[in-house]
């Protein structure tokens, strides 16, 4: 597996993008816990455009969402 780029999604969650076996491999985490989403190479045009999906508002929102309710089961 080889790491692409780290990035701060937003102050909280940091993303690490990998690519690995024909796929790219999102890791975000948010203190400890973790969302890990793995796109084919096949679904995206390159890198840029997986980097142009985190970039969206709406994508960040659903990310903040999950991680708050992962939070919520945990505690």
């Amino acid at each position: 597996m080889r790491v692409i780029k780290e990035f701060p999604l937003n102050q909280f969650i940091k993303a690490t993008l990998f690519s690995w076996n024909g796929k790219y491999i999102l890791k975000l985490e948010s203190g400890n816990l973790e969302q890990t989403y793995k796109i084919s190479e096949l679904d995206a045009s390159g890198q840029a455009e997986v980097e142009e999906m985190c970039a969206r508002p709406e994508f960040r929102e659903m990310v903040s969402s999950i991680f708050g309710q992962m939070e919520e089961a945990w505690g």
